[in-house]
């Protein structure tokens, strides 16, 4: 028998005397349940809002992105684009074409980048599939016509103040290559006419920037050949390692060229993401240590309480060491069963708001309800970090405790 646990597992639950040191120490469990369970589900909602904006990337985002290391564009030999799509794991290829344009409709005017991209495009990003008003539309044939069509985000959308499919052009200008300013629009710019296909509704820094045309007219626009493109828009298979392709990828092309991940197309983001997660971590430890500071009051008054128990045990034979692993063993049962209790009701919130979505976000969100994603990770470190605070917090308590002679 483990005789400081069964002492202290006595003085926890035992029903026959009810005091306030052990109202005391269920304060303390309680405080401890409650912080660990906050910790968990903040962390929850702050995994499912970090991976519903991470998926609204990835919508316009491709898995992988070629890009040349020195220079903006670079022929895109038909050699080039086996080399990339016999490596294993790559399912689609897309080439992009993208540069900064003005784009005028009647009095209106917005500065957007323009992204010139393949019939692949879709298929590679599903862009198609966040459409909200029009069709994902680039080119119509009609008759011996061409009618070439923009896609564009909502902000751009009401920057130029469109109303519904205009049947009126709206004017896209690129600088000319290797021209200086001219005494005209036409002489420093070149100039050509697209026609509103749909509007996208992704996120706000996408909806507010980019313009999605045919590459061809892109190409037409930058004097670009017709195998020149910017970048290379890459769509894996389920079952690929996006590190190993990228490797590979690296690789296979050479130094010339940046092989970027959808970690490296927003850097930015990613990097903010992870400052703030270890930033809400580090404030609710704080929460936890001020719940451990309640463990190290309560315990202190335990052993006061419990002078005489401790006289008798010195008594009977037992050693300074095994007192203090009683009244050890007793904190660390109050933090055992107070971290467990707060993760499994972190837990039944969490889960009750994944599946039936109680707290709202309003009706001008994408979705209706906070997102929530737990992550198995965050129950350890939850239970890691209360256990190992509230174990300083026991050891120094009983270390400084005085125990009869």
């Amino acid at each position: 028998m483990n005789l400081p646990y069964f002492i202290a597992k006595r003085y926890l639950f035992a029903r026959k005397r009810k005091s306030v040191i052990n109202v005391i120490s269920w304060i303390s469990l309680v405080g401890l349940s409650i912080a660990s369970m906050a910790l968990i589900i903040v962390l929850s909602v702050y995994n499912g809002i970090g991976g519903l904006t991470q998926k609204l990337f990835n919508v316009f985002d491709p898995e992988l992105l070629v890009e040349k290391y020195e220079g903006k564009s670079f022929e895109a030999t038909q050699e080039m684009l086996d080399k990339v799509a016999g490596i294993k794991g790559v399912a689609t290829v897309s080439q992009i074409v993208e540069e900064n344009a003005w784009v005028t409709y009647r009095q209106n005017q917005a500065i957007v980048q323009i992204r010139g991209v393949d019939d692949n495009y879709p298929a590679i990003t599903g862009i198609d599939t966040m459409i909200f008003d029009g069709d994902y539309e680039l080119r119509r044939e009609v008759g011996e016509r061409s009618i070439r069509y923009a896609v564009l985000g909502a902000l751009i959308y009401d920057q130029l103040g469109l109303r519904g499919l205009t049947n009126e052009p709206m004017a896209v200008h690129i600088p000319k290559r290797g021209k200086g300013i001219g005494l005209s629009i036409d002489d420093a710019f070149n100039t050509g006419y697209l026609y509103l296909g749909g509007t996208f509704y992704i996120q706000q820094d996408i909806d507010s920037k980019y313009l999605l045309a045919e590459i061809d007219f892109v190409r037409e626009l930058l004097d670009y050949g017709n195998d020149e493109c910017t970048s290379l828009a890459i769509a894996l298979d389920g079952k690929a390692n996006v590190n190993r392709v990228k490797k590979e990828m690296k690789a296979a092309l050479g130094e010339e060229y940046l092989v970027k991940d959808r970690y490296d197309q927003q850097p930015l983001y990613f990097k903010i993401y992870r400052s703030e997660r270890l930033g809400i971590i580090l404030i609710l430890s704080l929460i936890v240590l001020i719940s451990t500071l309640n463990l190290i009051a309560s315990l202190s008054l335990l052993i006061i309480d419990k002078r005489r128990d401790i006289a008798t045990m010195r008594s009977m034979g037992m050693e300074k060491r095994t007192v203090r692993q009683v009244f050890f063993r007793e904190g660390m049962l109050i933090s055992a069963v107070g971290v467990v209790a707060g993760l499994v009701m972190g837990f039944v919130v969490c889960f009750l708001q994944q599946t039936f979505g109680i707290i709202k976000m309003g009706n001008n969100f994408v979705v209706s309800a906070f997102p929530i994603e737990m992550h198995f990770t965050d129950f350890v470190l939850t239970f890691a970090l209360v256990m190992l605070l509230s174990t300083a917090a026991v050891w120094f308590t009983t270390r400084r405790a005085k125990i009869a002679k």
